[in-house]
């Protein structure tokens, strides 16, 4: 769809209001709206934002950034490839949009210029990143004190899926209207807590769809009477919340990563884009999990990864490598995937995606291959045995994880000198937010936030 297309469905579905939507670093989904009569306008010429906007933390402070202050302006210009009508408010639209400067370039500093980038060299490489994301969140309740989980399911349990039901079957149909479409349901762990999947799509309309995703649980939580939350560890006694990666590598309708022949059924080159993953890790981290709230979930024995290994269905390593589905050779090459579990719903898509494609890209640019694949839980292996395959833990926070990342000079190129600054100072004022709260104090803020 071209913004003429855009506009003469926004006027003959009765649409009064279009929203124009971005996800900044901090991971929040912020935008305006344009009424009906000014979106001709506003679809061709953009939307002005101020330039601090980037530099916003999810504790709503403006962190410190150069040049990113009161004084100058970018624009919200939409991408009218993501227009729809909310089937959950009928009389408005969501669009999701570029940031771009006065002068009509993509604005460095924001996250879907990164990812935009990240894809155009994956295509000089010879090959287009699918992804998908797995969607885990808690329905609750809100109370005096805060939240109550909606129920007290158990993991797949079908008392859960009856609890959960009205709200479910609503966001369900709300995808595919939507034009998404949905794969599996189930309640997890959690009490309350609930995970979908949407089908895999070309890299940036994977990271629109996250927020789409976001954006409909949310709303149609709302209309229940529940609250939606996809934040890492949105209660400190119960289990926490992933948003993990699927990604394939594809070529004319050929899979990359499938060879039979390759360790775990992974191709030479598939082996160096999870090699290149692997190097990057934990400096990935501060664009995967990047909240303060992401390490109350990380570590080792929460399925959750907490060191930076691979293996074959090993949801305690840093990249998984699925089973596959079928028998015959076709349905083997469609259903290889990586699955990344270091992810949460604290993590900008956009910025999640992109850092994942430029680390693989670097792995495949530097012909590395990743070391011997884990077949045990690493959780479980002794300091000395740990150390034989010289693995280190995860640094324990978020500070930590900055420290390392800012020392990522490959990680911090791909970047950008400018997002990657926002990046750090966005990151670190949320650190000094949180600092010295007691770890339900810090659940709480991240549940209504994200």
């Amino acid at each position: 769809m071209d913004i003429d297309g855009m506009i003469r469905q926004a006027q003959s579905s009765g649409v009064e209001l279009v929203r124009f939507l971005y996800c900044d670093a901090g991971n929040m989904i912020r935008g305006k709206a344009s009424h009906i009569a000014a979106l001709d306008d506003h679809a061709r010429h953009g939307i002005g934002l101020v330039v601090a906007m980037a530099a916003f933390s999810m504790a709503e402070t403006l962190a410190p950034v150069p040049g990113l202050g009161p004084v100058g302006e970018v624009r919200l210009t939409p991408d009218p490839e993501t227009f729809t009508v909310l089937p959950y408010s009928p009389r408005e639209a969501r669009v999701i949009c570029d940031l771009r400067t006065l002068a009509g370039e993509l604005w460095e500093a924001a996250p879907r210029t990164f990812l935009r980038r990240m894809e155009e060299r994956a295509a000089e490489a010879g090959f287009t990143v699918e992804a998908a994301f797995e969607y885990e969140f808690y329905l609750a309740r809100q109370t005096e004190t805060g939240y109550e989980p909606w129920d007290d399911s158990v993991c797949f349990g079908s008392a859960g899926m009856d609890a959960a039901a009205p709200i479910v079957l609503e966001i369900l149909s709300a995808l595919v209207a939507q034009g998404f479409e949905p794969r599996q349901y189930y309640p997890e762990l959690g009490p309350g807590q609930q995970e979908l999947s949407v089908r895999h799509v070309p890299a940036l309309r994977a990271a629109d769809t996250c927020i789409a995703v976001r954006e409909t649980v949310r709303a149609i939580a709302a209309r229940h009477g529940a609250v939606a939350s996809f934040a890492p560890k949105p209660f400190p006694d119960q289990a926490g919340s992933g948003m993990h990666v699927h990604l394939s590598l594809w070529h004319d309708d050929h899979n990359l990563l499938y060879d039979p022949t390759g360790e775990l059924g992974i191709s030479r080159l598939g082996r160096s884009f999870v090699a290149g993953i692997l190097a990057h890790m934990p400096a990935l981290l501060a664009l995967t999990c990047p909240s303060v709230n992401s390490y109350s979930r990380l570590g080792p024995n929460r399925w959750s990864s907490a060191y930076p290994v691979w293996g074959p269905d090993n949801r305690e390593a840093c990249v998984r490598v699925p089973s596959l589905f079928g028998r015959s050779v076709a349905e083997h090459e469609r259903s290889t995937n990586l699955e990344i579990k270091a992810v949460d719903g604290s993590a900008n898509p956009y910025l999640a995606l992109g850092g994942l494609i430029a680390a693989g890209l670097d792995g495949i640019e530097r012909g590395l291959q990743p070391p011997e694949p884990f077949a045990v839980n690493p959780g479980e292996l002794s300091a000395a045995e740990l150390n034989a395959r010289g693995l280190q833990p995860y640094p324990s926070t978020l500070e930590g994880v900055l420290r390392v990342f800012e020392q990522d000079q490959r990680l911090l190129d791909a970047l950008g000198a400018q997002l990657a600054e926002v990046v750090l100072a966005v990151r670190r004022a949320e650190c000094d937010a949180f600092a010295g709260l007691p770890p339900e104090e810090v659940a709480l803020r991240h549940f209504a936030r994200y």
